[in-house]
């Protein structure tokens, strides 16, 4: 006696058989959430605040001068200093890139190294 086998659809077609009930659901105006799982996300990427002492820890873990960090970051030598003196604070672009820089130091130093060009 032979055994039956079941045929599965490819991942292709499973696809397609999804999106076709996608779009099913919204020609019948049926509310989305009703029909296929929904998930809201939210994504916290609100930057730290820095101190004078957490800008310069950040540039020393790339060992870098203020200089070099200043064009990593894309500002002057005197907003690093500024910075790292507590007579101004930095952007929260610069300290969006400066999280970065924190969470993978190493992929930094990399792409430093990349970078540097002998004169």
């Amino acid at each position: 006696m032979k055994e039956k086998h079941q045929h599965t659809p490819s991942v292709g077609a499973r696809i397609v058989q999804g999106l076709q009930e996608f779009v099913d659901t919204l020609q019948k105006k049926k509310p989305v959430s009703a029909q296929f799982n929904c998930h809201t996300v939210q994504l916290d990427l609100a930057p730290r605040p820095y101190q004078p002492d957490t800008v310069k820890a950040t540039r020393n873990l790339l060992g870098a001068s203020q200089s070099v960090f200043a064009r990593l970051l894309g500002v002057s030598v005197k907003t690093v200093q500024a910075w790292e003196h507590g007579l101004n604070t930095p952007s929260d672009i610069a300290c969006r890139f400066m999280d970065k820089i924190r969470h993978n130091p190493e992929y930094w130093l990399g792409r430093l190294r990349e970078a540097t060009v002998a004169k």
